[in-house]
């Protein structure tokens, strides 16, 4: 697992005073940084050598968010496939669970335009932060 903390601005707050639906998005984006690093050490993100694509995202939003509490990003991986693996993420403020999602990341070519196998060896990384079942 991976943790990060973020700390809620003032300009991510909803006319409601909570913080906005969207903003989540942004905090597992930064969760993922570990994950990429993976496959991009350097984080060059250079369209030739850059191996990954967002598939699929989705998002449950369990409880409130609010500006004056820090929120910890909680990072998981919870399947492995041959080209594709999906990260688990989870926001959690005060203790509480608040948003939780998932996104779908494919091993991709993007000078072929195709999915390709994910190597064996990142693989192997990928695994040291698998969900355990049960």
């Amino acid at each position: 697992m991976f943790k990060i903390t973020i700390y809620p601005r003032f300009g991510d707050l909803d006319a409601l005073g909570h913080v906005n639906n969207t903003v989540p998005g942004f905090w597992f984006e930064s969760g993922r940084t570990p994950i990429i690093r993976i496959f991009d050490p350097e984080l060059s993100v250079e369209k030739k050598t850059f191996p990954l694509i967002i598939a699929h995202i989705d998002y449950d939003y369990v409880e409130q968010v609010f500006l004056k509490y820090d929120i910890e990003v909680r990072t998981f991986i919870s399947r492995i496939g041959t080209k594709s693996f999906t990260v688990y993420h989870e926001a959690w403020q005060e203790n509480r669970l608040c948003v939780k999602g998932n996104a779908v990341l494919v091993h991709y070519d993007f000078n072929k335009e195709e999915s390709t196998p994910i190597p064996e060896d990142k693989k192997i990384l990928l695994a040291e932060h698998l969900i355990k079942e049960g």
